[in-house]
């Protein structure tokens, strides 16, 4: 029990200092992870999108096209791409696999799926600060 009350003091304490450089994280994941195709306004616009065989989506709509709510859940399964539901019927890359490759690398299994979702909420969180 003192051990649960030590990890969720530390939790707390992690989460208060992460909250301030999240937006900034977020900014950090989607100019890498996104930019390239979604472009840097997030209009669908990128360097790589002209490359493509398929139309590449622009991200600033998505409340507006779900009725002015921000469709977090959703977004962020089809960014993590491993709960089964493919972003564009399939050609997207899964960020969650490519994540936790990396990840494997900073901690063992269980921290590397602590690493992968907190850069894909970092990332869904900043895809909602953009939308118009």
């Amino acid at each position: 029990m003192k051990r649960l009350i030590v990890l969720s003091a530390l939790f707390l304490a992690a989460s208060t200092g992460f909250a301030l450089a999240d937006a900034d994280v977020g900014r950090s994941e989607y100019t890498v992870a996104c930019a390239g195709c979604h472009g840097e306004s997030g209009l669908g616009d990128g360097p790589f999108a002209g490359l493509l065989n398929i139309a590449v989506p622009g991200l600033t709509g998505l409340t507006q096209a779900n009725d002015g709510e921000f469709p977090f859940l959703k977004t962020l399964m089809i960014v993590d791409g491993r709960t089964g539901i493919r972003g564009h019927g399939g050609p997207m890359p899964i960020w969650g696999d490519r994540y936790e490759a990396s990840a494997v690398e900073q901690g063992d299994v269980y921290g590397a799926e602590l690493i992968v979702r907190g850069r894909l909420l970092s990332l869904v969180e900043y895809l909602e600060t953009i939308q118009q």
